[in-house]
């Protein structure tokens, strides 16, 4: 009986494997032992070459194929820039292959020796990632890197995605800061320590609903035991002033810690030359004009860091702290502003002149803390993440305002005005978040997530008079403002790939509940509403040359808290700003179609539909003779366009990156204090950016970037803005064996994207002429010690509502 029993399993045997379904893994590295992500992966049959499965190499350069019968198969690794790998393995059980390791591919030009450049850009389903690591921005700050990355758009002092304000997260981890104090953190980390950027332009329900397109910096993430650190700095120079950087990242791993800290000091100053026009109207006539020549000279330097340990407690469970802190200290954060008026009858003859200096003061304290908990279950890639987040926001200012009054060709004035005001706003963000992820097969995947969170925000603003030389409070002019709000959401979503089709389906809900009180009004204000937010994307393969896709999402954006106070925030005697409680958020659906030829040229057609956006419209008072900026919701704005990538190889060490995009905004408000009369304010525009990357030398050793950037004239609610453009080059020498490096360049060479805007509708005429220090000449750094092959693991801090942080200087 045992001798059959034997001979049974011995002649089954052979069935058994061949019906066991086996898995084959491995990793792809350059020459320099560095993973190589998204490179391609097939198997074929060896007895009839035919395609087996297909797939791409994670952030770590590791594939994996799973659901294999017993076979022969060819095995063949490809990645522009190397040499195709190619080999025959004989599966009848799960294997791990060796490491492989791609060579880059060589063309000898006339006795010299030119090394392909790997590519700088690479356009995924869903998004367009940009290697950081290949280009010659990685001595620059991130910042930098975002103002070169395809698709994205950063000029006065905004970041936009398709005409849109997007969302930055780090590590797939929201960073929800103002905009101010985002492109303040941006600046202080260092390029070297990214490892790309991802541009995604219709987010799925995994993401928060609040913004519209998703910026995702990817960090590098660490490798092997060991320690390493680096040192940067950068000097940029502008028309007036110096602005400096100077930073240090240190990461230490062993079997059980991964340790990263980031430290950056930024100091610089910058400069700002306006001149404004401001026609005041009666009765369809202009009585007065003011004509305004505006200097501003902000003094700062601002200190970020960053730092993140993670405890690996097993193979199945890691525990990470981490934070986030920007300081800008009151005696190194001053502005300084000084600006001269003079003031026209209606037959354009001088009345008065009036000038006035502003010396402002400010402090900010922004402080926050993570505590993040992952468990991995037997199942592969099956995980449960916790959250927790502090955040403690700390923002005071203080503005002396001094304006004196003269009458033409008179040297002493005849009345002089002053004030003095403090601010401040003092915020509490704390939030719990839990994420589950759960593949259900090797083409599909399932993932879920709830999240709370609770703002108390309190402002303050108390404004002085001086009256015969004594201060007194101005009781009218002066306010506290509570806020607080919290939100609960929840999400799921579903994607599944098929051999030709891919799709994503989500939806996200999430309720929010807002309570404002101001104390000197006794104004309360409650709100509560429940949106979901839907997300669809598919995409079908037509073949190796042909893609089209379609996606469908809806997104939120939140007032800022500064944009809630109702505080009228005096710049001068005849300048103010004020929020309004009453504010709605604003609600954007966005529907996409797009083609893609030969994974190289991308058509895009877009139409968002925007309603209740909420925009700081600059409106003149013709009774008072004011300008007052008005935080206000107008009725909507539709968008719609076309746009054209590409990005190709022209010769072996020359590739470049084209975005042409034409559309159509559509803008429709209700005037204030016009008898609230609707007006529309629209027009076709055209933005095009053009960026060239240069590998040179044997060893790629030497890197140049050289961009043009165009922007037509555009519209923004009620104003117009003329069209900018500007070059900007870059070179990189790596040193050391690729231990250190330089950087040059000159952003904005002509000098030539600086723009006017114009309000010219019903009673309101209004122009300002802006210059900014557009035009930079840099130089950078960095030097690498210790174990270079070493990978940080940093983080950042993800939240939705801190981006709503907001500072009250001006």
């Amino acid at each position: 009986m045992f001798v059959r029993l034997l001979l049974s399993l011995f002649i089954i045997s052979p069935f058994i494997c061949n019906a066991q379904e086996l898995s084959l893994n491995g990793s792809i590295k350059d020459e320099h032992n560095a993973p190589i992500v998204f490179s391609n992966v097939i198997i074929t049959s060896v007895s009839d070459s035919n395609f087996i499965k297909g797939t791409t190499t994670d952030d770590n350069g590791i594939f994996k194929f799973e659901g294999l019968k017993a076979d022969n198969y060819m095995l063949e690794v490809s990645f522009l820039g190397y040499e195709t790998y190619r080999d025959t393995i004989s599966l009848h059980d799960h294997l791990d292959y060796k490491p492989i390791i791609l060579k880059e591919q060589a063309q000898s030009l006339d006795d010299v020796t030119v090394i392909a450049k790997r590519p700088t850009l690479k356009r995924l389903v869903d998004r367009l990632v940009f290697n950081v690591e290949n280009s010659t921005l990685s001595n620059g700050n991130v910042l930098d890197v975002l103002k070169n990355t395809p698709g994205v758009l950063v000029y006065n002092d905004a970041i936009t995605i398709k005409n849109s304000t997007p969302t930055v997260y780090i590590n797939d981890r929201k960073v929800h800061l103002s905009a101010n104090e985002i492109q303040q953190l941006l600046e202080g980390t260092s390029a070297s320590s990214v490892k790309s950027i991802e541009v995604i332009t219709n987010p799925p329900a995994k993401y928060e609903a609040e913004g519209g397109s998703v910026l995702n910096i990817v960090m590098s993430k660490s490798l092997l035991p060991g320690y390493n650190g680096s040192v940067f700095g950068s000097y940029k120079q502008g028309s007036e002033y110096p602005k400096y950087a100077l930073g240090t990242s240190h990461f230490f791993k062993t079997e059980v810690i991964d340790a990263y800290v980031n430290y950056s000091i930024s100091p610089r100053k910058d400069f700002r030359h306006n001149n404004e026009v401001v026609n005041f109207i009666d009765n369809n006539q202009i009585f007065s004009s003011w004509e305004t020549d505006f200097k501003r000279t902000r003094e700062t330097m601002n200190q970020t860091v960053n730092a993140n340990i993670d405890f690996k407690i097993d193979e199945r469970n890691t525990l990470s702290v981490s934070t986030n802190m920007l300081i800008a200290p009151r005696y190194h954060t001053k502005t300084s502003v000084n600006s001269l008026t003079d003031v026209f009858n209606s037959n354009k003859v001088l009345d008065s002149t009036f000038h006035t200096s502003n010396k402002l003061v400010d402090e900010t304290y922004n402080l926050s803390f993570n505590l993040d908990y992952v468990h991995k279950f037997n199942k592969e890639g099956e995980k449960i993440s916790v959250n927790t987040h502090y955040t403690d926001y700390d923002f005071s200012s203080y503005q002396n305002v001094d304006t004196d009054y003269f009458l033409p060709n008179a040297a002493d004035a005849f009345r002089n005005n002053k004030f003095q005001t403090y601010s401040s706003q003092k915020i509490k963000l704390y939030t719990g978040q839990i994420d589950y992820e759960l593949p259900i097969d090797n083409s599909a995947q399932f993932e879920s997530g709830l999240k709370v969170s609770s703002i108390d925000s309190k402002s303050i603003l108390n404004q002085f008079t001086f009256v015969n030389g004594t201060k007194e409070e101005d009781l009218e002019n002066s306010d506290t403002f509570l806020y607080n709000e919290k939100n609960y959401a929840a999400y799921a979503s579903f994607s599944k790939d098929w051999n030709s089709w891919s799709l994503k389906l989500g939806l996200r809900s999430e309720y929010t509940d807002i309570r404002g009180n101001s104390l000197a009004t006794s104004q309360i204000n409650n709100t509560d509403y429940l949106k979901l937010f839907p997300s669809f994307y598919i995409l079908h393969r037509f073949n190796d040359h042909h893609e089209l896709y379609f996606n469908y999402n809806r997104r939120i954006y939140r007032p800022r808290y500064r944009e809630l106070n109702p505080f009228k925030y005096f710049l001068n005697d005849n300048a103010y700003s004020v929020g309004n409680p009453n504010l709605k958020p604003e609600i954007d659906d966005v529907f996409t179609l797009g083609y893609t030829f030969n994974k190289k040229y991308t058509f895009e057609a877009y139409y968002r539909h925007e309603n209740n956006p909420t925009l700081e419209i600059i409106l003149q008072d013709n009774i008072e003779n004011l300008i007052t900026y008005n935080n206000t919701n107008i009725n909507q704005n539709i968008s719609y366009g076309l746009d054209f990538t590409t990005y190709t190889k022209i010769a072996t060490n020359w590739n470049i990156y084209l975005l042409s995009s034409l559309f159509h905004e559509d803008n429709q408000f209700y005037a204030q204090d016009i008898n609230n009369q609707l007006v529309i304010n629209n027009r076709w525009s055209f933005y095009s950016q053009l960026i060239n990357y240069f590998s040179f030398l044997k060893d790629k050793s030497l890197l140049a970037d050289i961009s043009y950037l165009y922007i037509s004239p555009i519209v923004n609610g009620p104003s117009n803005i003329t069209s900018r453009h500007g070059l900007t080059i870059n070179l990189k020498k790596t040193l050391w064996d690729n231990r250190g490096s330089l950087s040059v360049g000159v952003t904005d060479v002509f000098n030539t994207q600086n723009f006017t805007q114009t309000n010219d509708y019903l009673n309101q005429d209004y122009y300002l002429k802006s210059r900014f220090e557009n035009r930079l000449f840099t130089i950078g750094f960095n030097y690498k010690f210790g174990n270079i092959h070493l990978k940080t693991n940093q983080k950042d801090i993800e939240l939705e509502e801190r981006d709503r942080l907001n500072k009250n200087s001006n």
